[in-house]
């Protein structure tokens, strides 16, 4: 569905993945076009990691986003439903679409809090769709403030979220606290 190739994000986070859990993947392959086999080992026991003295665990982050509301703009279906879990379970109140004319289209009908949006959609992407977004009149959310949520995480990206208008760029996969922490950063700062 993408114009372009992947990032090489996949392997790295499968290998994260596998690591955690205590296993290894390798990867071996006999040539270009001759195909690749991945084998991923996990161990049958789990691995116990070392256990922290309850004095020196840092307390549990516990985030509140009761009575905020998001617009959370993401193609891809997975990424979106993490997303709007992970807010819903904060006690946001959520608006999910998949696309650039349909977050258009709930901006004007719900004005949000904050506008989340994915920067690699087909069509129009993230940064044409803040354009749009800053050229409405700020009482048809014009002014909403919006985090870029990317896979696109080098400096150059950084700063072409914030020349669309991005106040801030999270890059994929995300930190759950990082972003939710960003949120509450960004709405007391515009608020």
């Amino acid at each position: 569905t993408r114009k372009f190739g992947g990032l090489g994000l996949g392997l790295a986070i499968v290998r994260h993945l596998v690591e955690l859990h205590g296993g290894t993947v390798t990867s071996d392959s006999a040539g270009e076009g001759k195909g690749a086999t991945f084998t991923v080992r996990i161990p049958l026991m789990p691995v116990q990691p070392p256990t922290i003295p309850a004095a020196s665990a840092p307390p549990e982050k516990s985030f509140n986003l009761s009575g905020i509301r998001v617009l959370a703009v993401d193609d891809d279906a997975d990424a979106r439903d993490l997303v709007v879990f992970l807010l819903e379970d904060c006690g946001a109140s959520v608006t999910a679409v998949s696309n650039a004319t349909d977050a258009l289209a709930a901006l004007i009908v719900s004005l949000p809090d904050l506008l989340l949006s994915d920067i690699g959609m087909p069509d129009t992407d993230g940064y044409m769709l803040l354009r749009q977004v800053r050229a409405l009149p700020a009482e048809q959310g014009g002014l909403v403030p919006a985090i870029a949520l990317t896979a696109y995480a080098g400096e150059i990206d950084y700063r072409q979220a914030l020349a669309a208008g991005f106040q801030r760029h999270l890059s994929k996969p995300l930190d759950p606290d990082k972003l939710l922490q960003t949120m509450l950063d960004l709405l007391d700062r515009s608020g």
